[in-house]
């Protein structure tokens, strides 16, 4: 039943990403919308999470928010990085960017979308009842994530057909993550801590790239509704899964 769920989280994904493609000649709303839809995901779903599952805390702070500021600082320094090692190579960038952090990016949310497959799996191990609700507040957030993955990719610079790619990836990873869940499970303190820290890489790479993208290139009134209009729909899909 996990597995056959996380196929509908597949075709959710996939239709996120669709929808990213086809809109691209409004390429402000597209970025707009997702940079609020990652906004939302992060401080409504991700970080609440991390800090119930991590629990403990370090030198009185959560080690869920240590590992969120961990994360946000990795991004920074990750795309830095990237970004001399590029510029020593006599490597193209795209705007400034570097298409190797959009793969990153990419990457850390296909590794996301895996362990929303294992938290599908996990619940049904729990019962039907928590597996459901939490099978539809997966399905529901995935369109955002194939949405979030085609953008990211493609604002770096990246070719559409590594876009695509990324995206199948994405789409692909709750099935796996959801058949996972037959061999192990993950300790709630280790996924926690998980949380947080790509809580962290999430945040860095909305509020640093995405929305500066999106309202430097278009300041538009209807740029800022599309942020706001993703922060909502986040909300609308936790507050229904809860």
């Amino acid at each position: 039943m996990a597995v056959f769920v996380a196929l509908g989280a597949f075709l959710m994904t996939l239709a996120g990403g669709w929808t990213a493609q086809k809109v691209t000649d409004r390429r402000h709303l597209v970025l707009g919308l997702a940079g609020g839809l990652m906004l939302g995901v992060v401080g409504l779903d991700l970080l609440p999470e991390a800090l119930e599952a991590a629990g403990t805390e370090v030198f009185g702070v959560p080690a869920a928010l240590l590992l969120f500021v961990a994360g946000f600082l990795v991004a920074h320094l990750v795309e830095r990085l990237l970004a001399v090692r590029q510029a020593a190579h006599g490597g193209e960038e795209h705007d400034g960017r570097v298409p190797e952090v959009g793969l990153t990016a990419a990457g850390a949310m296909v590794g996301h979308s895996a362990m929303d497959g294992v938290a599908i799996g996990a619940a049904f191990q729990v019962g039907g009842g928590m597996g459901t609700a939490v099978a539809l507040a997966v399905v529901a957030h995935d369109f955002a994530d194939g949405f979030n993955t085609y953008t990211i990719t493609s604002l770096y610079g990246n070719a559409r057909r590594r876009a695509m790619a990324m995206l199948v990836a994405d789409a692909a990873a709750p099935v796996v993550g959801a058949a996972s869940t037959l061999f192990f499970t993950i300790p709630e303190k280790l996924l926690g801590a998980y949380l947080g820290f790509f809580g962290g890489a999430l945040l860095y790479l909305a509020a640093a790239e995405i929305l500066p993208e999106a309202h430097h290139e278009h300041p538009a009134r209807s740029t800022l509704l599309c942020t706001v209009a993703g922060v909502a729909f986040i909300w609308l899909v936790v507050g229904i899964a809860d």
